[in-house]
Protein backbone atom coordinates (compact mmCIF):
# COMPACT_ATOMS: atom_id res chain seq x y z
CA UNK A 1 0.00 0.00 0.00
CA UNK A 2 1.32 3.71 -0.10
CA UNK A 3 3.44 4.86 2.71
CA UNK A 4 1.72 7.12 5.01
CA UNK A 5 4.80 9.95 4.37
CA UNK A 6 3.20 9.73 0.84
CA UNK A 7 -0.56 10.26 1.72
CA UNK A 8 0.99 12.88 4.28
CA UNK A 9 2.86 14.43 0.82
CA UNK A 10 -0.38 14.54 -0.92
CA UNK A 11 -2.52 15.92 1.82
CA UNK A 12 0.01 18.72 1.70
CA UNK A 13 -0.21 19.21 -1.99
CA UNK A 14 -4.10 19.43 -1.77
CA UNK A 15 -3.70 22.09 1.12
CA UNK A 16 -1.02 24.04 -0.84
CA UNK A 17 -2.69 24.52 -3.82
CA UNK A 18 -6.29 25.40 -2.04
CA UNK A 19 -4.59 27.86 -0.19
CA UNK A 20 -3.01 29.76 -3.15
CA UNK A 21 -5.74 30.21 -5.04
CA UNK A 22 -7.43 26.57 -6.31
CA UNK A 23 -11.11 26.41 -5.63
CA UNK A 24 -10.72 23.16 -5.79
CA UNK A 25 -7.86 20.27 -6.07
CA UNK A 26 -7.39 16.17 -7.04
CA UNK A 27 -4.28 14.51 -5.93
CA UNK A 28 -2.76 11.20 -6.88
CA UNK A 29 0.11 9.45 -5.83
CA UNK A 30 1.20 6.02 -7.39
CA UNK A 31 3.93 4.14 -6.93
CA UNK A 32 4.82 0.90 -9.32
CA UNK A 33 7.51 -1.85 -9.59
CA UNK A 34 7.82 -3.72 -12.34
CA UNK A 35 10.33 -6.10 -13.50
CA UNK A 36 10.43 -7.62 -17.04
CA UNK A 37 12.72 -10.43 -18.88
CA UNK A 38 13.25 -11.49 -22.58
CA UNK A 39 15.08 -15.05 -23.70
CA UNK A 40 15.92 -14.76 -27.56
CA UNK A 41 16.40 -18.94 -28.10
CA UNK A 42 18.83 -19.63 -25.06
CA UNK A 43 20.25 -16.14 -24.73
CA UNK A 44 18.76 -14.03 -22.17
CA UNK A 45 18.34 -10.80 -24.23
CA UNK A 46 16.77 -8.04 -22.40
CA UNK A 47 16.42 -7.52 -18.31
CA UNK A 48 14.56 -4.31 -16.99
CA UNK A 49 13.23 -3.73 -13.47
CA UNK A 50 12.13 -0.35 -12.46
CA UNK A 51 10.53 1.71 -9.46
CA UNK A 52 8.79 4.65 -9.64
CA UNK A 53 6.88 7.39 -7.65
CA UNK A 54 4.61 9.77 -9.22
CA UNK A 55 2.29 12.42 -8.24
CA UNK A 56 -0.45 14.12 -10.59
CA UNK A 57 -2.05 17.24 -9.26
CA UNK A 58 -5.55 18.53 -11.02
CA UNK A 59 -6.13 22.35 -10.93
CA UNK A 60 -9.28 24.32 -10.51
CA UNK A 61 -9.37 28.11 -10.65
CA UNK A 62 -11.83 30.09 -11.36
CA UNK A 63 -13.28 27.85 -13.91
CA UNK A 64 -9.85 27.05 -15.48
CA UNK A 65 -8.53 24.03 -15.27
CA UNK A 66 -5.09 21.78 -15.72
CA UNK A 67 -3.46 18.78 -14.66
CA UNK A 68 0.53 18.23 -13.69
CA UNK A 69 2.48 15.37 -12.99
CA UNK A 70 6.26 14.65 -11.47
CA UNK A 71 8.23 11.81 -9.94
CA UNK A 72 10.16 14.60 -7.80
CA UNK A 73 7.65 14.40 -5.00
CA UNK A 74 9.83 15.75 -2.06
CA UNK A 75 7.75 19.03 -0.49
CA UNK A 76 10.68 21.51 -1.14
CA UNK A 77 10.31 20.83 -5.29
CA UNK A 78 6.70 20.48 -5.05
CA UNK A 79 6.03 23.45 -3.42
CA UNK A 80 7.75 25.92 -6.55
CA UNK A 81 6.18 23.07 -8.68
CA UNK A 82 2.21 23.09 -7.76
CA UNK A 83 2.84 27.44 -7.54
CA UNK A 84 3.99 27.56 -11.08
CA UNK A 85 1.15 25.29 -11.68
CA UNK A 86 -1.04 27.34 -10.45
CA UNK A 87 0.60 30.58 -12.35
CA UNK A 88 0.00 28.59 -15.60
CA UNK A 89 -3.66 27.50 -14.87
CA UNK A 90 -4.98 30.87 -15.03
CA UNK A 91 -3.62 31.68 -18.39
CA UNK A 92 -5.91 28.75 -19.96
CA UNK A 93 -9.48 29.69 -21.22
CA UNK A 94 -12.59 29.59 -18.55
CA UNK A 95 -14.31 26.05 -18.71
CA UNK A 96 -16.83 26.23 -15.96
CA UNK A 97 -17.96 22.43 -17.09
CA UNK A 98 -14.61 21.45 -15.47
CA UNK A 99 -15.57 20.69 -12.03
CA UNK A 100 -14.82 17.47 -9.00
CA UNK A 101 -17.87 14.81 -9.05
CA UNK A 102 -20.96 15.77 -7.09
CA UNK A 103 -19.59 14.03 -3.62
CA UNK A 104 -22.83 12.20 -3.59
CA UNK A 105 -21.22 9.80 -6.36
CA UNK A 106 -18.03 9.08 -4.56
CA UNK A 107 -16.75 5.22 -3.55
CA UNK A 108 -16.56 5.30 0.31
CA UNK A 109 -14.62 2.38 1.89
CA UNK A 110 -16.44 -0.35 3.10
CA UNK A 111 -13.51 -2.52 4.10
CA UNK A 112 -13.92 -4.84 2.04
CA UNK A 113 -11.36 -6.36 -0.22
CA UNK A 114 -11.39 -7.41 -4.11
CA UNK A 115 -8.02 -9.30 -3.85
CA UNK A 116 -6.48 -7.87 -6.10
CA UNK A 117 -2.70 -7.80 -4.96
CA UNK A 118 -0.69 -11.25 -4.26
CA UNK A 119 1.41 -10.19 -0.88
CA UNK A 120 3.93 -12.84 -2.41
CA UNK A 121 4.95 -10.67 -4.84
CA UNK A 122 8.23 -9.40 -3.08
CA UNK A 123 9.47 -12.82 -2.12
CA UNK A 124 9.24 -14.35 -5.27
CA UNK A 125 13.54 -14.03 -6.35
CA UNK A 126 14.58 -12.89 -9.65
CA UNK A 127 15.99 -16.53 -10.59
CA UNK A 128 12.67 -18.00 -10.30
CA UNK A 129 11.28 -15.41 -12.70
CA UNK A 130 14.55 -16.24 -15.26
CA UNK A 131 13.98 -19.86 -14.97
CA UNK A 132 10.13 -19.49 -16.02
CA UNK A 133 11.53 -17.17 -18.97
CA UNK A 134 13.76 -20.04 -20.27
CA UNK A 135 11.87 -22.63 -19.61
CA UNK A 136 9.50 -21.46 -21.83
CA UNK A 137 12.09 -21.54 -24.76
CA UNK A 138 13.34 -24.75 -23.67
CA UNK A 139 9.95 -26.12 -23.60
CA UNK A 140 10.14 -26.57 -27.18
CA UNK A 141 13.52 -24.66 -28.68
CA UNK A 142 15.02 -27.53 -31.78
CA UNK A 143 11.85 -29.59 -31.30
CA UNK A 144 11.18 -28.39 -34.66
CA UNK A 145 13.61 -28.40 -37.73
CA UNK A 146 11.31 -25.46 -39.26
CA UNK A 147 12.08 -23.31 -35.84
CA UNK A 148 13.87 -20.01 -36.69
CA UNK A 149 13.51 -18.43 -33.61
CA UNK A 150 12.14 -18.60 -29.84
CA UNK A 151 11.67 -15.78 -27.58
CA UNK A 152 9.83 -15.79 -24.35
CA UNK A 153 8.80 -12.83 -22.13
CA UNK A 154 7.81 -12.76 -18.66
CA UNK A 155 7.16 -9.94 -16.73
CA UNK A 156 5.35 -8.51 -13.32
CA UNK A 157 4.20 -5.59 -12.10
CA UNK A 158 2.69 -4.26 -8.53
CA UNK A 159 1.24 -0.87 -8.40
CA UNK A 160 -0.59 1.01 -6.05
CA UNK A 161 -2.70 4.30 -5.62
CA UNK A 162 -4.07 7.08 -3.17
CA UNK A 163 -5.98 9.72 -4.51
CA UNK A 164 -7.74 12.52 -2.68
CA UNK A 165 -10.22 15.64 -3.76
CA UNK A 166 -10.73 18.73 -2.18
CA UNK A 167 -14.52 18.32 -1.40
CA UNK A 168 -14.61 15.03 0.31
CA UNK A 169 -12.91 11.72 -1.84
CA UNK A 170 -10.41 9.65 -0.17
CA UNK A 171 -9.57 6.62 -2.50
CA UNK A 172 -6.86 3.84 -1.84
CA UNK A 173 -5.62 0.71 -4.35
CA UNK A 174 -3.05 -1.74 -4.92
CA UNK A 175 -2.81 -4.83 -7.51
CA UNK A 176 -0.19 -7.67 -9.33
CA UNK A 177 0.28 -8.89 -12.12
CA UNK A 178 2.13 -11.36 -14.01
CA UNK A 179 2.38 -12.08 -18.11
CA UNK A 180 3.91 -14.87 -19.52
CA UNK A 181 4.16 -15.40 -23.35
CA UNK A 182 6.08 -16.90 -26.45
CA UNK A 183 6.33 -16.22 -29.86
CA UNK A 184 7.71 -18.72 -32.28
CA UNK A 185 8.77 -17.99 -36.01
CA UNK A 186 9.09 -21.07 -38.75
CA UNK A 187 10.75 -21.26 -41.95
CA UNK A 188 8.50 -22.07 -44.81
CA UNK A 189 8.35 -22.19 -48.35
CA UNK A 190 9.65 -18.90 -49.99
CA UNK A 191 10.57 -15.73 -47.66
CA UNK A 192 7.28 -16.10 -45.56
CA UNK A 193 7.45 -16.94 -42.31
CA UNK A 194 4.92 -18.38 -39.91
CA UNK A 195 4.57 -16.90 -36.93
CA UNK A 196 2.31 -16.80 -33.70
CA UNK A 197 2.12 -16.79 -29.90
CA UNK A 198 0.25 -17.94 -26.87
CA UNK A 199 0.45 -16.29 -23.43
CA UNK A 200 -1.26 -16.50 -20.03
CA UNK A 201 -1.43 -14.16 -17.42
CA UNK A 202 -2.91 -13.64 -13.69
CA UNK A 203 -3.10 -11.41 -10.81
CA UNK A 204 -1.61 -13.90 -7.82
CA UNK A 205 1.49 -15.71 -8.98
CA UNK A 206 -0.08 -19.35 -8.40
CA UNK A 207 -3.00 -18.64 -10.73
CA UNK A 208 -0.01 -18.11 -13.29
CA UNK A 209 0.18 -20.89 -16.42
CA UNK A 210 4.03 -21.58 -16.10
CA UNK A 211 4.34 -24.49 -18.56
CA UNK A 212 2.82 -25.40 -22.10
CA UNK A 213 2.51 -21.83 -23.05
CA UNK A 214 5.58 -22.75 -25.44
CA UNK A 215 3.95 -25.66 -26.56
CA UNK A 216 0.44 -23.87 -27.72
CA UNK A 217 2.57 -21.37 -29.12
CA UNK A 218 4.17 -23.55 -31.54
CA UNK A 219 1.49 -25.39 -32.39
CA UNK A 220 -0.19 -22.64 -33.38
CA UNK A 221 2.83 -21.32 -35.73
CA UNK A 222 2.58 -24.63 -36.95
CA UNK A 223 -1.45 -24.29 -38.37
CA UNK A 224 -0.09 -21.55 -40.32
CA UNK A 225 1.99 -22.71 -42.71
CA UNK A 226 0.73 -22.39 -45.89
CA UNK A 227 -1.18 -19.47 -45.26
CA UNK A 228 -3.07 -18.00 -48.53
CA UNK A 229 -5.86 -15.50 -50.10
CA UNK A 230 -8.86 -17.49 -51.01
CA UNK A 231 -11.51 -16.08 -52.99
CA UNK A 232 -13.29 -12.59 -52.42
CA UNK A 233 -16.84 -13.14 -50.74
CA UNK A 234 -19.24 -12.94 -47.98
CA UNK A 235 -18.58 -15.84 -45.39
CA UNK A 236 -19.72 -16.40 -42.06
CA UNK A 237 -17.24 -15.44 -39.38
CA UNK A 238 -16.25 -17.24 -36.23
CA UNK A 239 -14.36 -15.40 -33.65
CA UNK A 240 -12.55 -17.34 -31.17
CA UNK A 241 -12.42 -15.87 -27.23
CA UNK A 242 -8.76 -14.40 -28.15
CA UNK A 243 -9.93 -12.49 -30.77
CA UNK A 244 -13.51 -11.76 -30.01
CA UNK A 245 -12.92 -8.50 -28.38
CA UNK A 246 -11.15 -6.87 -31.40
CA UNK A 247 -14.15 -5.76 -32.76
CA UNK A 248 -16.37 -4.73 -29.69
CA UNK A 249 -13.65 -1.94 -29.53
CA UNK A 250 -15.51 0.21 -31.62
CA UNK A 251 -18.59 -0.54 -30.27
CA UNK A 252 -17.56 0.02 -26.84
CA UNK A 253 -15.47 3.21 -27.96
CA UNK A 254 -18.47 4.75 -29.24
CA UNK A 255 -20.79 4.87 -25.96
CA UNK A 256 -17.89 7.41 -24.46
CA UNK A 257 -18.80 10.60 -23.62
CA UNK A 258 -15.80 12.79 -24.96
CA UNK A 259 -17.04 10.64 -28.75
CA UNK A 260 -20.79 11.06 -28.02
CA UNK A 261 -20.05 15.28 -26.90
CA UNK A 262 -17.10 15.53 -29.84
CA UNK A 263 -19.91 14.34 -32.06
CA UNK A 264 -17.67 11.61 -32.78
CA UNK A 265 -19.40 8.72 -32.35
CA UNK A 266 -21.79 6.39 -34.66
CA UNK A 267 -23.93 5.87 -31.62
CA UNK A 268 -25.07 9.57 -30.55
CA UNK A 269 -29.14 9.58 -29.74
CA UNK A 270 -29.17 5.73 -30.02
CA UNK A 271 -29.88 4.91 -26.28
CA UNK A 272 -32.80 2.72 -26.05
CA UNK A 273 -32.50 1.42 -29.63
CA UNK A 274 -31.43 -1.75 -30.83
CA UNK A 275 -28.23 -1.58 -32.29
CA UNK A 276 -26.93 -5.15 -32.32
CA UNK A 277 -28.31 -8.32 -32.82
CA UNK A 278 -30.88 -9.94 -29.84
CA UNK A 279 -27.96 -12.21 -29.04
CA UNK A 280 -25.93 -9.88 -27.05
CA UNK A 281 -26.67 -8.98 -23.52
CA UNK A 282 -23.62 -6.83 -21.97
CA UNK A 283 -22.97 -5.77 -18.50
CA UNK A 284 -20.04 -3.92 -16.56
CA UNK A 285 -19.06 -6.16 -13.82
CA UNK A 286 -16.54 -3.78 -11.80
CA UNK A 287 -16.61 -6.18 -8.29
CA UNK A 288 -15.06 -9.72 -9.51
CA UNK A 289 -12.54 -10.63 -6.85
CA UNK A 290 -8.87 -11.45 -7.86
CA UNK A 291 -9.91 -10.14 -11.89
CA UNK A 292 -7.94 -7.99 -13.82
CA UNK A 293 -10.36 -4.61 -14.65
CA UNK A 294 -11.88 -4.88 -11.06
CA UNK A 295 -11.90 -1.91 -9.27
CA UNK A 296 -14.09 -0.05 -6.26
CA UNK A 297 -13.94 3.43 -8.03
CA UNK A 298 -12.82 5.16 -11.60
CA UNK A 299 -10.42 7.69 -11.96
CA UNK A 300 -12.31 10.64 -10.69
CA UNK A 301 -13.35 8.65 -7.55
CA UNK A 302 -16.44 7.49 -8.62
CA UNK A 303 -17.75 4.58 -6.98
CA UNK A 304 -18.62 1.44 -9.42
CA UNK A 305 -21.34 -0.93 -9.58
CA UNK A 306 -22.71 -3.05 -11.94
CA UNK A 307 -24.46 -1.99 -14.87
CA UNK A 308 -26.16 -3.34 -18.09
CA UNK A 309 -24.98 -2.04 -21.39
CA UNK A 310 -26.88 -4.04 -23.81
CA UNK A 311 -29.89 -5.80 -23.14
CA UNK A 312 -30.51 -8.21 -26.02
CA UNK A 313 -28.97 -5.80 -28.34
CA UNK A 314 -30.96 -2.46 -26.77
CA UNK A 315 -28.38 0.32 -25.98
CA UNK A 316 -29.07 1.02 -22.17
CA UNK A 317 -26.44 3.47 -21.23
CA UNK A 318 -23.30 5.30 -21.92
CA UNK A 319 -19.91 5.93 -20.43
CA UNK A 320 -20.09 9.15 -18.91
CA UNK A 321 -18.09 11.42 -16.86
CA UNK A 322 -18.89 14.48 -14.77
CA UNK A 323 -16.72 16.82 -17.68
CA UNK A 324 -18.87 15.79 -20.26
CA UNK A 325 -22.37 14.93 -18.68
CA UNK A 326 -22.03 19.33 -18.24
CA UNK A 327 -21.07 19.72 -21.42
CA UNK A 328 -23.93 18.01 -22.82
CA UNK A 329 -26.19 18.42 -19.88
CA UNK A 330 -26.90 14.86 -19.08
CA UNK A 331 -26.78 12.70 -15.90
CA UNK A 332 -23.27 11.52 -15.40
CA UNK A 333 -23.33 7.36 -15.38
CA UNK A 334 -19.02 5.83 -15.03
CA UNK A 335 -15.91 7.52 -16.92
CA UNK A 336 -15.02 3.61 -18.37
CA UNK A 337 -16.21 0.38 -17.94
CA UNK A 338 -14.39 -2.12 -16.10
CA UNK A 339 -14.74 -5.80 -16.53
CA UNK A 340 -17.38 -6.76 -19.80
CA UNK A 341 -19.19 -9.87 -20.11
CA UNK A 342 -21.50 -11.02 -21.76
CA UNK A 343 -24.67 -13.52 -21.32
CA UNK A 344 -23.18 -16.45 -22.45
CA UNK A 345 -24.86 -19.24 -25.12
CA UNK A 346 -25.63 -22.80 -25.09
CA UNK A 347 -22.14 -23.97 -27.09
CA UNK A 348 -18.47 -24.24 -26.75
CA UNK A 349 -16.16 -22.79 -29.65
CA UNK A 350 -15.81 -26.62 -30.90
CA UNK A 351 -19.48 -26.87 -31.03
CA UNK A 352 -20.01 -23.76 -32.97
CA UNK A 353 -17.18 -24.61 -35.46
CA UNK A 354 -19.45 -27.80 -36.08
CA UNK A 355 -22.04 -25.74 -37.75
CA UNK A 356 -20.32 -23.45 -39.92
CA UNK A 357 -20.85 -25.40 -43.95
CA UNK A 358 -18.71 -22.33 -45.24
CA UNK A 359 -16.94 -19.48 -43.76
CA UNK A 360 -13.80 -18.33 -41.95
CA UNK A 361 -12.25 -18.66 -38.54
CA UNK A 362 -10.61 -15.71 -37.87
CA UNK A 363 -7.26 -15.90 -35.25
CA UNK A 364 -5.91 -12.47 -35.56
CA UNK A 365 -6.06 -9.38 -36.59
CA UNK A 366 -3.69 -7.17 -39.11
CA UNK A 367 -3.99 -3.87 -38.81
CA UNK A 368 -6.85 -2.00 -40.31
CA UNK A 369 -9.13 0.92 -39.20
CA UNK A 370 -12.39 2.35 -38.23
CA UNK A 371 -14.52 5.27 -38.47
CA UNK A 372 -15.86 6.67 -35.27
CA UNK A 373 -18.41 8.77 -36.98
CA UNK A 374 -19.64 6.40 -39.42
CA UNK A 375 -18.85 3.05 -38.14
CA UNK A 376 -17.50 1.86 -41.57
CA UNK A 377 -14.32 -0.46 -40.98
CA UNK A 378 -11.52 -2.67 -43.08
CA UNK A 379 -9.32 -4.77 -41.01
CA UNK A 380 -6.50 -7.69 -42.53
CA UNK A 381 -7.23 -11.18 -40.75
CA UNK A 382 -5.80 -14.64 -40.80
CA UNK A 383 -7.04 -17.91 -39.78
CA UNK A 384 -8.94 -20.65 -41.44
CA UNK A 385 -11.38 -21.49 -44.63
CA UNK A 386 -14.06 -23.72 -42.61
CA UNK A 387 -15.68 -25.82 -44.79
CA UNK A 388 -18.60 -28.66 -43.10
CA UNK A 389 -17.29 -27.56 -40.09
CA UNK A 390 -13.44 -28.37 -40.62
CA UNK A 391 -11.14 -26.01 -40.57
CA UNK A 392 -8.87 -26.86 -43.83
CA UNK A 393 -6.71 -24.23 -45.80
CA UNK A 394 -5.03 -21.33 -43.57
CA UNK A 395 -5.71 -17.94 -44.81
CA UNK A 396 -3.81 -14.57 -44.82
CA UNK A 397 -3.52 -11.01 -46.23
CA UNK A 398 -7.42 -10.73 -46.24
CA UNK A 399 -9.77 -8.19 -44.83
CA UNK A 400 -12.78 -7.54 -43.61
CA UNK A 401 -14.90 -4.27 -44.75
CA UNK A 402 -18.78 -3.05 -43.61
CA UNK A 403 -20.40 -1.29 -40.70
CA UNK A 404 -19.80 -1.98 -37.27
CA UNK A 405 -23.22 -1.72 -36.35
CA UNK A 406 -24.71 -3.90 -39.62
CA UNK A 407 -21.52 -6.71 -38.59
CA UNK A 408 -23.32 -6.64 -34.73
CA UNK A 409 -26.67 -7.21 -36.04
CA UNK A 410 -25.35 -10.40 -38.15
CA UNK A 411 -24.67 -12.12 -34.80
CA UNK A 412 -25.71 -15.90 -35.25
CA UNK A 413 -24.17 -17.47 -32.05
CA UNK A 414 -22.81 -16.03 -28.32
CA UNK A 415 -20.44 -19.13 -26.87
CA UNK A 416 -19.54 -20.03 -23.82
CA UNK A 417 -15.61 -19.53 -23.24
CA UNK A 418 -14.94 -16.27 -22.24
CA UNK A 419 -10.87 -16.18 -20.99
CA UNK A 420 -11.68 -15.83 -17.57
CA UNK A 421 -7.89 -13.32 -17.33
CA UNK A 422 -9.11 -10.93 -19.46
CA UNK A 423 -10.74 -7.64 -18.65
CA UNK A 424 -13.21 -8.08 -21.84
CA UNK A 425 -14.56 -11.33 -21.14
CA UNK A 426 -15.73 -12.11 -24.76
CA UNK A 427 -16.42 -15.81 -25.68
CA UNK A 428 -16.18 -17.11 -29.18
CA UNK A 429 -18.70 -15.30 -31.58
CA UNK A 430 -20.20 -16.26 -35.04
CA UNK A 431 -21.18 -13.99 -37.45
CA UNK A 432 -23.08 -14.12 -41.06
CA UNK A 433 -22.61 -12.95 -44.04
CA UNK A 434 -19.27 -10.95 -43.45
CA UNK A 435 -17.86 -9.25 -46.54
CA UNK A 436 -13.88 -10.50 -46.77
CA UNK A 437 -12.09 -9.53 -49.66
CA UNK A 438 -9.12 -11.17 -50.94
CA UNK A 439 -8.27 -13.19 -54.16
Amino acid sequence: MIDKQYKDTAQWAMELALKNGCHAARVSIITANNNSFEYRNTQLDRLHQSSENKLYIELFIDGRYASFSTNRIEKGELESFIKEGIISTKYLAEDTCRQLPDTGRYYINNGNDLDLYDASFDKITTDCKLDIAKQAVEEIYQSDGRIISVSSSYDDGVGAEYMIASNGFEGESIDSAFNLSVEVSLKTEGDARAESFWYDNAVYWDDLKKTGIGKTALERALRKIGQRKIQSGKYDMLLDNTTASRLLSPLINAMFGAALQQKNSFLIDKLGEQITSDKLTLKDTPHLQRSFGSRWFDGEGVATKDMLILDKGVLQTYFIDTYNSLKMNVSPTIASPSIIQTKLGAKGFDDILRTVQKGIWVTGFNGGNSNPTTGDFSFGVEGFFVENGIPSTPVSEMNITGNILSLWKNLAEVGNDPRPTSSWRMPSLLFNDVNFSGL
